[in-house]
């Protein structure tokens, strides 16, 4: 048995998620697409570039409070870190949400849980849950989610069409899907191609799954910021 979790989680209501060391065995086989919809899909960030995610130079290039305040968290919501990393924004959506909140940090590779799970209790934070994810399941609660965020981490997605159908089935009424990515359709921005995406891929790719862009956030220095409502049925 493999337990991801905060070492002050005894003081909290919330306990810690223990993982079972055979998820990886038990879980689909997720085929290993190279491109989808014809874009061509980016490996994940592996747990030894962590250090880049919390670089000191991020917000001056990346305006992440700027961000923040754009998702207009509330006090007492419910959401979801998706493709958390080593925890730059988990640890800062649970501010956002309070004590009477909750945050679900998804990642697919148990040492970034790790080293959120460190960063979390150094800072004193217990209401965050963290989530062994797999390729094509974010184990998420069905219906409960109030924001999902996906921060420069939809384009890594081994299987986008079930990881957005799983999204989905996750947020709660009036929930959103927000997705933050490299201007595709900017040279100036100084990231890989591969790791970028145009507001039109992303469109392209998340109407099909049932979603609908409801709001653009244009401000940032280098991503777009796009959000998305569940698309109502005729």
């Amino acid at each position: 048995m493999l337990l991801v979790g905060m070492a002050q989680a005894q003081q909290s209501d919330i306990e810690p998620l223990a993982i079972d060391a055979a998820i990886e065995q038990t879980a689909p086989i997720v085929p290993q697409l190279t491109h989808f919809m014809g874009r061509e899909i980016a490996q994940t960030m592996h747990f030894t570039g962590a250090p880049w995610l919390v670089r000191e130079s991020r917000q001056r290039e990346e305006d992440c409070r700027l961000l923040l305040d754009a998702l207009a968290i509330q006090p007492g919501q419910t959401v979801c870190d998706m493709g958390c990393g080593n925890g730059f924004y988990t640890l800062e959506l649970a501010k956002l949400v309070g004590p009477r909140g909750l945050v679900y940090a998804v990642d697919v590779q148990p040492q970034m849980l790790g080293f959120l799970a460190r960063r979390a209790a150094e800072e004193h934070l217990t209401n965050i849950r963290l989530v062994l994810g797999t390729p094509n399941d974010p184990r998420l609660p069905k219906g409960q989610i109030d924001v999902v965020l996906c921060v420069d981490v939809y384009h890594e997605f081994a299987d986008p069409e079930t990881m957005l159908a799983k999204m989905r089935e996750s947020l709660s009424v009036g929930g959103r899907l927000v997705l933050a990515e490299f201007r595709g359709e900017d040279p100036t921005v100084p990231i890989k191609p591969l790791h970028k995406m145009t507001k039109a891929q992303v469109r392209a790719e998340l109407g099909p799954a049932g979603f609908e862009c409801n709001q653009e956030f244009d401000r940032l220095p280098w991503q777009h910021l796009l959000f998305f409502g569940v698309r109502s049925e005729p």
